[in-house]
């Protein structure tokens, strides 16, 4: 299979075995519970394995169709015409846990519009900057038009309401803006125009104030809004070094929630202890190095900047996951890339690591 994919062998490697990691850890989360709430334990997994298969089949396709097809306005403007249609169409359909993220087709598939929002903001901004390198003390006509359709998906998502998405989102944004050449004013000015709404955003909210008042102190409310995060720790605590064994967790049986999706690193940290949580971050530090080794090798700044926007969204979405778990972070719901059970955000994930890896055939 190596052989057929070309591009970087190693980048590869690491995402199939981040996948095997993934399907082994989604099952061992999720399999008393969907025994119990489904009658079988292969619920869960049964469909994560599904998607992660279309999603290497499209990882295997996109990896041979040259990448400079997305430089294509047409493309381009397609891309964002059925995204925004698809983010707004989440707010027609039934809600979930107070929350419009998912176009459902009943009971059999679901969708999450702002999972391919991510490689689609990427692909856009990596269109729209490349030409304008020379440009970027251009504030008005580059700077605000190149952050016009990521302020249109960041309000979208956060509305849903999903203030984890959105700030994936506008993270990579405002890195990928700063590799094509923003200077640190504007992104420190940007930084600070933001800082009021993220807080309003923060605090104005109830049940959001909350949470950060428990990242404070998590042991203040430890039955209500501190339960979710005091059952993270108490997982990864009782880990130790190497763990209680794998399928041998307590934890996930229905004492921590979102056990495989969520905070399923908390899982990994209890089941395979302190060696398996460091072998998990070894994985994307990797798939970090050589998905910015693709990106600095590459000659074309399309290449470069779309190569670097897939590796830091992955990344990006990677570190707010673990942190939220470690309580370095307030809780939020996001999924940890190609391990948490979730079948759009595997499916793009692979397909978008596809494109990257179409970029790193022709950068070695």
């Amino acid at each position: 299979m190596a052989k057929r994919i070309g591009g970087d062998k190693w980048l590869f490697f690491v995402t199939l075995l981040l996948i095997v990691v993934g399907l082994a850890m989604v099952f061992s989360a999720s399999a008393v519970v969907a025994e119990a709430r489904y009658h079988s334990p292969y619920t869960f997994v049964g469909k994560q394995a599904l998607w992660a298969l279309a999603g290497v089949l499209a990882l295997l396709l996109l990896s041979h169709i040259d990448y400079t097809l997305y430089k294509s306005p047409r493309f381009i403007y397609t891309a964002l015409c059925v995204t925004t249609f698809l983010m707004v169409l989440v707010f027609l359909m039934p809600g979930s846990h107070h929350t419009h993220r998912w176009i459902r087709f009943g009971n059999f598939f679901t969708f999450e519009p702002s999972e391919i929002a991510k490689p689609v903001l990427v692909l856009f901004l990596a269109w729209f900057l490349h030409s304008r390198l020379d440009q970027m003390r251009d504030w008005k006509n580059t700077l605000l038009r190149a952050a016009l359709i990521p302020l249109v998906f960041v309000v979208l998502v956060v509305r849903q309401p999903d203030l984890g998405t959105a700030l994936v989102l506008a993270g990579v944004t405002a890195m990928m803006l700063f590799l094509a050449g923003m200077e640190w004013k504007y992104l420190i000015g940007g930084l600070c125009a933001t800082l009021p709404f993220l807080a309003a955003l923060l605090f104005w909210v109830s049940w959001r104030r909350q949470r950060m008042l428990v990242f404070l102190h998590p042991e203040s409310d430890p039955r209500h809004f501190g339960f979710n995060i005091n059952q993270s720790l108490i997982a990864v605590g009782t880990g130790g070094l190497t763990g209680r064994g794998y399928m041998e967790g307590v934890q996930k049986l229905f004492f921590l929630p979102e056990a495989h999706t969520d905070f399923i690193f908390a899982n990994i940290a209890e089941e395979l202890g302190f060696i398996g949580a460091i072998a998990i971050l070894l994985l994307f530090a990797a798939f970090g190095l050589r998905g910015l080794r693709v990106a600095f090798r590459s000659q074309d700044s399309f290449a470069r900047l779309a190569a670097f926007g897939i590796t830091t969204t992955i990344v990006l979405q990677a570190f707010f996951n673990i942190s939220v778990v470690l309580s370095l972070l307030p809780t939020k719901g996001i999924p940890l890339p190609l391990i948490s059970s979730g079948g759009t955000s595997v499916f793009v994930t692979l397909a978008s690591i596809g494109v990257l890896l179409n970029i790193s055939r022709k950068a070695d």
